[in-house]
C-alpha cells in the first residue's frame, strides 16, 4: 500500500527539515514547498494526502493558498502560524482548515495532528484519488486521463482543467473558479485564455464539440462539468 503524501509548505528552511525527518520516521513521504506559488504546483505534482501549510509565506500568504487549495479540493488542510489571536486562527478555519497549530510547537505533536485529521478524511477527498465520471477516466497521480479506454493526449493545463471539473460535477465555474483552481495563476494573467483552453479540451473529450455535452456553458457564468455520459 502506498505510504501517505504530506505537502509541507513553510519559507523556514530549518523549520520543514525538521517535520520532513518527523513525518518520515512515522512512515510518510513527505514533499515541500517554500512559497505560495510553488505550493499551488506542488497541489498537482505531487498529488499529496494532506497539506501542512504556514500561514506567513512569500509570494502568497497561506491563508490565501488555503482558499484556491479548497476551491479545487477538500484535500485536509493544517494550518500552522506564529499568530496567536483568536481571529487569527479562526480565519484559517473559516476558510476550510481542519486543524491549527501554533508555533511554537513540538514536531511530535503536529504528526499526532496529521494522524488524526487523516483518519477523519474520507479515502475519496485524496486529490490522488482516480476520478471517474461515464466513459472518462482521470488518474491524477499517474497524471493520465483515458475516453473510453483510449488515452487522451491532454496539455497540463487542459489536464489540471479537467481535474477541476471532474472534482465537481455539476458546479457552475466562473472563469476565474477555472483560473485559480486548474492554473494556480492570476485571475487576470488567464482571462483571455480560460475560453481556449475550455474549447480545446472539448475537442479532446466532446463526441461532437460544436454542440458540447460533458463541459457545458452556463450563460452569464461560465462553465459545469455534466458528470455522466450524456
Amino acid at each position: 500500500m502506498a505510504r501517505p503524501r504530506i505537502l509541507v509548505v513553510d519559507d523556514e528552511k530549518k523549520t520543514v527539515e525538521s517535520i520532513r525527518l518527523y513525518l518520515e520516521h512515522a512512515g510518510y513521504e513527505v514533499a515541500v514547498a517554500y512559497n505560495g506559488t510553488q505550493a499551488l504546483e506542488e497541489m498537482t505534482v505531487a498529488a499529496p494526502d494532506l497539506v501542512v501549510l504556514d500561514v506567513m509565506l512569500p509570494r502568497m500568504d497561506g491563508l490565501e493558498v488555503c482558499r484556491r487549495i479548497r476551491a479545487a479540493s477538500r484535500v485536509p488542510i493544517i494550518m500552522v502560524t506564529a499568530r496567536v489571536a483568536e481571529e487569527d486562527r479562526l480565519a484559517g478555519l473559516d476558510l476550510g482548515a481542519d486543524d491549527y497549530v501554533t508555533k511554537p510547537f513540538s514536531p511530535r505533536e503536529l504528526v499526532a495532528r496529521v494522524r488524526a485529521v487523516l483518519r477523519r478524511a474520507p479515502p475519496s477527498d485524496s486529490p490522488g484519488a482516480v476520478l471517474e465520471h461515464g466513459a472518462l477516466r482521470l488518474d491524477p497521480a499517474a497524471h493520465a486521463a483515458t475516453l473510453g479506454g483510449r488515452a487522451l493526449d491532454l496539455t497540463p493545463r487542459e489536464f489540471r482543467l479537467l481535474e477541476a471539473f471532474m472534482r465537481h460535477p455539476g458546479r457552475a465555474f466562473t472563469r476565474q473558479d477555472l483560473a485559480r483552481a486548474a492554473f494556480g495563476e492570476s485571475f487576470e494573467a488567464l482571462d483571455r485564455t480560460v475560453d481556449v483552453h475550455v474549447a480545446h479540451l472539448r475537442r479532446k473529450i466532446e463526441d461532437d464539440p460544436a454542440a458540447p455535452r460533458r463541459v457545458v456553458t452556463v450563460f452569464g457564468v461560465g462553465y459545469r462539468f455534466e458528470g455522466a455520459d450524456a
